[in-house]
């Protein structure tokens, strides 16, 4: 029935075009602003790649071919309740086991424990997914007090399993958010089953959703985009409905919250934005359509897309600054002026002596963002390393060897009244507090800087050379001027050799506690790395101004903490004996990622997808393109192809388009990026990946029919359909441990529940 309709349908649609190319010929053209143009044979084709369902002259739908496979009804809502329940319960199940920290639940579950006590930190990642976690915590009944040391520590008595449960829950939503993707894009009931069943039975998405991390909430986010955009789409025909709305409002949503969780949500901005300049150019392109109509749609994707979803980005950071509100662990990554605003730091509602004096105890800040504090301790610079002395770094966190004592040139007594203060051009020592070494450098080389000159602390209790003498200048001084605390932009000259005191944003090796380093710099040109101010100051002679008029206004500290945010991701380092990897291991699952537990004591979870799962959507990438390329080299060289193959070549090029631009757009930006990189990050081009897999590998099933008749070709199609879930559901079942848990022999020892499924070199489970 349906072949027969889809032939009419091509017949009449080319019975058309013949009319419209006569009409043509006529060359009339007094009313060609407001006439509606006539569908033709390639407008077919071109509404199925843009999953355009506008009701075309006859009444029907562009897609009508496979209407009825994908039509709602009561079978259809068993279906999304069956892969709800599916996905529920492998998610769940073992949910709380181990009872113990995994991986990097040391991070995020003390992020959610700092929101519950309101504590401040400094993470690399926008607020959105500790927040939520917080506060899934603090409505299960978690208090905030587990210390998340390091993975391996026991729960015992805490409530960790409601902010388990509640990543659990948002990564039970990815496979019915992609069933109904890929129903919408392919209008194939069988292609979404497929999708659904290959990220239910995924190892890989069942771990990554069953603890405390952000990659399920960043999912979530990112589908709920996908999905509400794809939806947005299908209502084209009915502009400005409450459904149109709808959907375009939870698309911005979507987006906000992506964004907010990680800024790996930009890729999904990016697909999304691509997606709505298509569809205003398709608009632009409508004759039937009046400029200002054409304007009131832009203006409407400006505000759902651009407008709404930059304001609720913008009060997640304000709800997390308002959260945060007491002094933390990351109080050192920021500036004096936003430290201020931080109940319990020491410049919160402080006074201090306002002009820096001789004999004064102070801490100096590099202006960089997140430059640290000029530091020192005990150990020295190890042999072949520059001079073998003191070492000095920038340091991030409030420590006692921040500490130093601004000294004359010479070591003479102070005047018992009021102390000299300190003024632009003065020669000066800086005396480190804890081991009385001065700040001190020479002409050898830097330790990572290689054109930079080392600093070190040199002497003892106060005694030098005179290399340790520096010259102050103030940012825009002049002779004279006095230093300001926290106000006054400083320069330290080095005396002997002229460079100046530099913090170059590098981090030292493991010798140097992966401390920042700092150096000498020959290059004179005035920077935030060259430039310092007095944060602490300590002078028991002085009087004391209040600081509360440094306080930064909500703009100030948004901006500062993206600047942090995006500085501190660039320069992320791998933990100790953690395995990182590249991003061509990770479509072929080369290599996974340990969870918790390395002896067969221990209670042991590995991070690695469905073998059968993954290798199937790279399978299926490959084919994708053959497939395209196949079919569109047949329709532009005028071969009579069915009506089923012009429609499914039409979902290849649509929605499976798409689906490969998602793929591609949340992949390939990992080539060129500099920061460690882990497994997991491939996870959300993963989704894309399935969801392709579930179009193309229906699409060629149901491509039986080229060469057989009925019942035959609905027969292979059947039995390639249950070939193909029965392989995704055994494999399931032998790699489940990995998700699971397992104790006991490891997999190279006899007895072990994995023995034999070592399939790669690389798996080290």
């Amino acid at each position: 029935m349906t072949r027969r309709f889809c032939n009419i349908r091509v017949k009449s649609l080319m019975a058309k075009e013949e009319s419209t190319q006569q009409w043509s010929k006529t060359g009339d053209n007094s009313t060609i602003r407001n006439r509606k143009r006539v569908p033709t044979s390639k407008d077919k084709i071109t509404r199925h790649l843009s999953n355009d369902d506008t009701p075309s002259s006859n009444g029907t739908s562009a897609q009508q071919f496979s209407k009825g496979e994908a039509s709602d009804g009561p079978s259809e809502v068993v279906l999304q309740m069956l892969v709800m329940g599916l996905s529920l319960s492998t998610r769940f199940y073992k949910i709380t086991q181990p009872p113990h920290v995994c991986w990097d639940e040391t991070h995020f579950g003390k992020m959610g424990s700092y929101y519950i006590n309101r504590t401040f930190f400094f993470d690399v990642h926008p607020p959105l997914g500790k927040m939520l976690i917080g506060l899934a915590g603090h409505m299960t009944g978690y208090n905030g007090t587990f210390p998340f040391l390091k993975p391996g520590d026991k729960y015992e008595h805490h409530n960790y399993w409601g902010m388990r449960g509640f990543c659990a829950g948002l990564g039970s939503f990815l496979p019915i958010f992609a069933y109904l993707i890929v129903l919408d894009l392919s209008q194939s009931r069988s292609a979404a089953l497929i999708t659904a069943s290959l990220l239910i039975f995924d190892t890989g998405c069942i771990t990554i959703s069953q603890y405390i991390l952000l990659d399920p909430i960043l999912m979530f986010f990112i589908m709920a985009a996908v999905l509400s955009m794809v939806k947005f789409n299908r209502q084209r025909h009915r502009p400005f409905s409450v459904p149109w709305w709808l959907w375009l409002v939870l698309t911005g949503v979507s987006l906000a919250g992506a964004l907010g969780v990680k800024f790996v949500g930009l890729f999904v901005i990016l697909l999304v934005g691509l997606n709505t300049l298509s569809d205003l150019w398709r608009l632009l392109g409508d004759l039937s359509l009046s400029l200002m109509e054409v304007t009131k749609h832009f203006l409407a994707r400006v505000v759902g897309l651009i407008v709404l979803p930059l304001l609720l980005y913008v009060a997640i950071f304000a709800v997390h600054f308002l959260v945060l509100n007491k002094s933390g662990p990351g109080d050192g990554f920021f500036s004096s002026a936003f430290q201020s605003r931080l109940i319990g730091n020491n410049l919160h509602n402080a006074s201090m002596p306002e002009f820096l004096a001789y004999g004064s105890t102070i801490t100096v800040k590099n202006l960089r963002i997140a430059g640290g504090y000029l530091h020192s301790h005990w150990h020295l610079y190890p042999e072949g390393v520059g001079a073998k002395q003191q070492q000095v770094t920038a340091y991030h966190h409030k420590d006692y060897n921040n500490l130093w004592i601004v000294q004359r040139q010479q070591n003479d007594e102070y005047p018992s009244e009021s102390p000299e203060l300190v003024r632009h051009g003065d020669i000066i020592r800086l005396e480190h507090k804890e081991t009385t070494r001065n700040l001190h450098s020479h002409l050898h080389e830097a330790p990572v800087t290689k054109r930079h000159f080392q600093v070190t602390g040199y002497g003892t209790n106060g005694s030098g050379d005179a290399n340790d003498l520096w010259k102050v200048e103030l940012s825009g001084g002049q002779k004279g001027d006095l230093v300001k605390v926290l106000r006054s932009k400083v320069r330290f000259i080095h005396r002997a050799s002229g460079c100046v005191l530099y913090s170059s944003g590098k981090t030292l090796p493991k010798w140097g506690w992966e401390q920042g380093e700092v150096t000498c710099s020959p290059y004179l040109k005035e920077t935030p790395n060259s430039q310092w101010n007095i944060e602490d100051h300590i002078n028991p002679k002085l009087p004391n101004i209040s600081l509360s008029i440094l306080k930064p206004n909500f703009l100030e500290i948004l901006l500062e903490s993206h600047i942090v945010m995006i500085r501190g991701n660039s320069g992320l380092k791998p933990k100790d004996n953690e395995m990182t990897s590249k991003p061509w291991h990770w479509p072929i699952n080369y290599q996974g990622l340990r969870f918790s537990g390395v002896n067969n004591s221990d209670y042991r979870v590995y991070l690695l997808g469905n073998p059968v799962v993954w290798w199937l959507n790279l399978a299926s990438l490959g084919l994708y393109i053959v497939m395209v390329v196949v079919t569109s080299v047949a329709l532009q060289r005028g071969l009579s192809l069915g009506a089923n193959i012009i429609g499914r070549s039409a979902v290849l090029r649509g929605g499976g388009g798409l689906l490969l631009l998602g793929w591609a757009l949340h992949y390939a930006p990992f080539y060129a990026m500099g920061r460690v990189l882990y497994y997991h990050h491939y996870f959300p081009a993963m989704l894309f990946n399935s969801m392709l897999s579930g179009i193309t590998l229906d699409i060629l099933l149901k491509s039986s029919d080229a060469v057989l008749q009925p019942p035959y070709c609905d027969w292979l199609q059947r039995f390639g359909q249950t070939v193909l879930l029965f392989s995704v559901f055994y494999s399931f079942y032998l790699f489940h441990p990995l998700s699971y848990g397992m104790t006991g022999p490891l997999a190279h020892e006899q007895g072990s529940t994995m023995a034999g499924l070592k399939w790669m070199d690389s798996w080290e489970f």
